[in-house]
């Protein structure tokens, strides 16, 4: 299957880049913006860092915020050699990374988001570089 959805790659696989999103709250988000992002060490897709294409998504986590300020981090990910993880239960979907695949890309309306829509999991935060924060 491939990485259907994230172009064919085929000319330069290791340099395309997409404008993703995280979100998290004000405080966390200049905490990455100083620091960096640090991978969460478990999930869906195993660790990694969890992004969005969809800003909609984004802007539905954190799930519980404690009446925090929340914001967007809009982001630019190279996103390097993507595996498709398109339903649960798939051989790799929390091993990808050992197998020679920088993102995780689940695909919109594939049944393992509830929302439908599209999820990647970055495994080296050093992929993605933030370009902006959006108070939501």
């Amino acid at each position: 299957m491939g990485d259907s959805g994230y172009g064919n790659g085929k000319q330069h696989p290791g340099h395309r880049f997409y404008i993703m999103y995280h979100g998290t709250t004000m405080k966390n988000a200049r905490k990455i913006q100083r620091k960096g992002f640090k991978c969460s060490s478990d999930g869906m897709l195993g660790p990694g860092v969890y992004l969005s294409r969809s800003i909609e998504k984004a802007s539905h986590y954190p799930l519980y915020d404690g009446g925090e300020l929340l914001a967007i981090l809009k982001l630019k990910v190279r996103v390097g050699k993507v595996k498709r993880i398109d339903y649960q239960g798939h051989p790799l979907q929390k091993t990808w990374y050992q197998h020679g695949y920088d993102t995780a890309w689940v695909p919109p309306n594939c049944g393992m988001v509830h929302s439908g829509l599209e999820e990647d999991c970055v495994y080296d935060p050093s992929r993605i570089r933030i370009l902006e924060i959006i108070p939501n």
